[in-house]
């Protein structure tokens, strides 16, 4: 899965001091091999060079479900 300028995601890499946290996406760069990394934007910081498979996406709550759960 690819992620996008913005998306929120949770970041999973044991040796880092935000494993675990929820951040947003502000930089993607492609590798010279073909690969994705990110930069993520924490609270208190940053994570540059971040692989695709140690970010699971934050799932936002849709606006349709919310309004249609109004009415």
């Amino acid at each position: 899965m690819s992620f996008e300028k913005g998306d929120t995601v949770v970041l999973h890499e044991k040796h880092s001091d935000y494993d675990g946290e929820e951040g947003e996406i502000t930089q993607t760069a492609e590798t010279m091999f073909g690969d994705v990394n990110y930069t993520i934007s924490f609270e208190d910081g940053q994570e540059a060079g971040v692989p695709e498979d140690s970010l699971d996406l934050v799932a936002e709550a849709d606006d349709d479900d919310a309004e249609a759960d109004a009415e």
